[in-house]
């Protein structure tokens, strides 16, 4: 792919993030998805690429736009490209003022992104220090002493993000019997991810079970920054079992690794942050401007770029929402 490419799809999440922001802590998470679905299909419209969604808002009879299998760009240009979006990954976040909402995106040639079901995903994450100590199979306890020795660290140093659910009961109390700590989060395990794979974010390791798409999102990242991630489906029910054969996965148990969900040697990671959080500052306004922090990572240079834009709303072309500032409350149902 023209490293080019990367700045434009900075664009994408840039414009994704600030449709969205506007509705932070409105309690319409509705309002949120549909404000950032609406102007990245629009910016997607106007770039001459040749690309399909493969993670998306859902299935085609489930989604006006963003869909999966929905062609994105005009079809003349080369590579074909595979399309993951999360417009807003934590509408739950944005909806309720909270941190670590992102508009995400990950670019990269046909065939290189698992098309995953819409189901969870059992996960376990790390950075680049400890990559190939960790096994999902493995106890709490041996995946936490192994990375600890990787890192150099002490067990009781390390700090393990965890989603905030019922389900991890047993996991949030075995792995504070061992010492560790746990940094838990509400929603968004793509950011908790993605921090394993910063020497300074604080974050050592990720565990837990959360979305199918979320897992193929964070290994993208991760194969970018030299990181790790191991996986495997949890469907819920038959019919999620359904979802998975329906997209050819057989072997539900099968244990997935970074380049499986992720394959190809180029692939890019772009994420803008909606709210504030531990990884990207989120939107900024001010009278008819606003500011936005952004990651850009490219698995085939190893490059981490963080992007600060203060964009003029005014002057935004015309694919861009003119009333952000002022959306549109009639629109407000309970999400």
């Amino acid at each position: 792919m023209d490293r080019q490419l990367g700045f434009d799809f900075v664009r994408v999440t840039e414009t994704a993030a600030l449709a969205a922001a506007p509705w932070m802590g409105k309690g319409c998470k509705n309002c949120v998805d549909g404000a950032a679905v609406d102007c990245m299909r629009n910016i997607f419209d106007t770039m001459g690429i040749n690309g399909t969604v493969v993670i998306g808002e859902g299935e085609k009879d489930e989604a006006p736009h963003l869909y999966i299998g929905e062609v994105i760009g005009d079809g003349s240009a080369q590579p074909q490209l595979d399309i993951a979006v999360d417009p807003v990954e934590g509408t739950s976040l944005v909806a309720k003022g909270l941190p670590n909402a992102l508009a995400v995106l990950v670019v990269a040639e046909r065939h290189s992104l698992m098309k995953a079901p819409d189901t969870y995903m059992e996960k376990i994450a790390v950075g680049p220090k400890a990559k190939g100590e960790i096994n999902l199979d493995a106890s709490v306890e041996d995946n936490l002493r192994a990375t600890a020795g990787a890192l150099n660290k002490s067990v009781k140093d390390l700090t393990i993000v965890v989603l905030d659910r019922p389900r991890h009961k047993k996991l949030i109390n075995d792995i504070r019997s061992i010492g560790a700590r746990i940094k838990l989060i509400s929603d968004g395990d793509v950011a908790g991810g993605i921090a394993t794979g910063l020497s300074d974010s604080g974050v050592d390791m990720m565990m837990g079970i959360g979305g199918a798409t979320e897992g193929v999102l964070t290994a993208a990242a991760l194969r970018c920054m030299g990181g790790e991630i191991q996986a495997r489906l949890k469907p819920r029910n038959e019919k999620d079992r359904q979802k998975a054969k329906d997209l050819g996965i057989e072997n539900i148990d099968k244990l997935y690794f970074t380049k499986e969900l992720a394959q190809g040697d180029d692939i890019i990671f772009v994420a803008t942050g909606i709210t504030d959080g531990d990884l990207l500052k989120g939107i900024r306004y001010s009278t008819n401007s606003a500011s936005s922090h952004t990651m850009l990572l490219r698995s085939k240079t190893g490059t981490i770029r963080f992007i600060k834009t203060y964009h003029t709303i005014t002057r935004k072309p015309e694919y861009f929402p003119k009333d952000i500032f002022n959306p549109d409350f009639s629109k407000m149902i309970n999400g």
